[in-house]
This record gives C-alpha cells, sequence and structure tokens, in this order.
C-alpha cells in the first residue's frame, strides 16, 4: 500500500506542476511563488482527506468496534470478534477505515503538506526557480521510494519471516538498512541536484529578509529529519514491543490492579515522547538555521 500510495501522489503531483508550468509559464520567482501557492491546495486536499479518514471513520468505527466488543463478552459471554456478535461487522469496518483507509491518508497528506511547502519557500529563490531546481523534493521523495524498495527487498528474500518473534526484528532491520541506504542518496542528490549557493527572500519592501543557503545546508537538514524518524521509530518500538522492559513492566501492573496499570500506563505514555520531542526540537532548529522554513519543509518530507 505505501508503494503504490506514495507513487501516485508524486505522479499527480508532478502532473499538477507539469500542467500549470505550461499554463502559466513563470518567468519570474514571484510568479513561481504565485503558481506554487495554488499547487498547494494539493497539500489542503490531502488534509481533509486524511481528516475524514482518520477522524470521521476510524475513530467513529473503533469506538463502535470496543462498544460491541464489551458488549459481546461482558453480557453475553462471547469471545472476541465471534461471528455471534453482529457487532464484529464494526470492528472489521474499523480495522480497514482506520488502520488502513486512516493510515494511508496521514502518509498521503503529510506527503502532499511537506512537498508542496517546500514549493512554495523555493518559489522565493531565484537560483532555484532557475533551472528547475525546485523539483527536488520531489526527486527526494523518488529516490527514497527506490531505497524502500531495494529495503523490501531484504525483507522478503534475505531476512524471511518464518516465525513471529522474527516480524519485530525483521522491522527493526528494514529501519536500519533504509536510514544507512539513504544517507548517501541525499548527499548524491544535494551535490548534483542543488546549486552550491542560493537565496530565500521574505517580505516586502522595505522589510526584506534575505535567508543563505547551500546544498550541504539542505543536506544536513535531510539528513537530520532522516535521523529524527530513525530515533522515533526506535523509541516507538522501544515503548510498545512486548520484547522490552517497559511493555514487561506495564503488563506486570496489571495484576495489582485496574489503578495503578492506568497509572503506570500514563507514566509510561509521558516518559516515552520526551526523546522524540527532543530530537523533533534538535532537527527543527538546526534545519531553520541552515535554510529557513524551506529546511524545515525538507527535514519534515524525509522523517
Amino acid at each position: 500500500m505505501g508503494f503504490c500510495l506514495v507513487s501516485l501522489a508524486l505522479s499527480i503531483l508532478a502532473l499538477i506542476i507539469i500542467i500549470y508550468v505550461a499554463i502559466i509559464d513563470p518567468k519570474t520567482p514571484t510568479e513561481f511563488k504565485e503558481m506554487f501557492e495554488f499547487i498547494a491546495g494539493y497539500g489542503l486536499g490531502g488534509s481533509t482527506v486524511a481528516l475524514f479518514c482518520r477522524v470521521g471513520g476510524g475513530i467513529y468505527t473503533k469506538a463502535a468496534d470496543v462498544g460491541s466488543d464489551l458488549v459481546g463478552k461482558n453480557i453475553l459471554g462471547l469471545n472476541e470478534d465471534s461471528p455471534d456478535n453482529p457487532g464484529t461487522i464494526a470492528d472489521n469496518v474499523g480495522d480497514n477505515v482506520g488502520d488502513i483507509a486512516g493510515m494511508g491518508s496521514d502518509l498521503f497528506g503529510s506527503f502532499a503538506e511537506s512537498t508542496c511547502a517546500a514549493l512554495v519557500v523555493s518559489g522565493t529563490s531565484s537560483e532555484l526557480c532557475s533551472h528547475a531546481n525546485y523539483l527536488w523534493p520531489l526527486c527526494l521523495t523518488a529516490s527514497g521510494i527506490l531505497v524502500c524498495i531495494i529495503t523490501s527487498f531484504f525483507a522478503t528474500h534475505i531476512m524471511s519471516v518464518t516465525e513471529e518473534k522474527k516480524i519485530q526484528a525483521t522491522l527493526t532491520y528494514q529501519l536500519v538498512i533504509s536510514t544507512i541506504l539513504l544517507i548517501p542518496t541525499i548527499a548524491l542528490l544535494a551535490y548534483f541536484g542543488l546549486p552550491e549557493n542560493f537565496n530565500f527572500i521574505t517580505g516586502v519592501e522595505p522589510n526584506v529578509v534575505i535567508k543563505k543557503s547551500t546544498s550541504w545546508g539542505i543536506m544536513v537538514c535531510a539528513m537530520a529529519g532522516l535521523v529524527a524518524g530513525f530515533i522515533i521509530g526506535y523509541f516507538t518500538d522501544y515503548y510498545t514491543s512486548n520484547e522490552h522492559t517497559p511493555t514487561r513492566e506495564l503488563a506486570e501492573a496489571c495484576i495489582d490492579g485496574a489503578a495503578i496499570n492506568i497509572i503506570q500506563g500514563l507514566a509510561l505514555g509521558y516518559l516515552s515522547v520526551i526523546i522524540p520531542i527532543i530530537a523533533i526540537g534538535v532537527t527543527i532548529f538546526t534545519s531553520f538555521t541552515l535554510a529557513g522554513m524551506y529546511g524545515i519543509a525538507v527535514a519534515a518530507l524525509v522523517c
């Protein structure tokens, strides 16, 4: 699903840019910026779809799923997802809408928003607009798809999952392999796909602000987002997998009663976000220092 979704999103966005360039035929940074502001509606559409799929569909169907399971178990003594419980239909719908359509729309919305943000900001740079270097975020996404195809090959042909306990290890290895492969890919894209020096101009006369940036600065922004994504993925696994201490301690807290379980779970939830928040904060600070809002958009695209 991920390959299909991102590929379609990238293809449609590239087609929209081709159409708008043919119609508007921009020549100056002002015209490019205006064109990209039109194209930014693509990201708004993605957010709207994600809102309905994730909130309007996933949450309500999941509520029906949980409610029907509780009623079936406590009142009728039925098993989880028993075919004798009509609420199992809500369970199937909830799994499909919340876990597939909802997550897929979130992925599409994140890609569309971060890419459109990078395009809008790149419209303020005459260096990026003069030789179609504004397409660099799209090239970054396309290269990421190729890297993920190689990574999936490791999972399907080298680290084949034959036992349930190998699933989490394989996912972890995929995260590590994709991160390692993307680092030189980002470096090559920044070296060959961006001018060595370029400027972003914001504001209007007389309050014009010029933000200077370099190709290596964009490379660092992308790598910072990549590392932050790796850290978030790793700590998500650490605090949610039953192979690690936090989840095992939470399971032991269930023995002492619901109150201890709730308190331990809340504390664990608060603790689990500390390092990811620090990673995101460092990424934002680094990216904004090196390339302003364009750097943040590029880091978000990779993260």
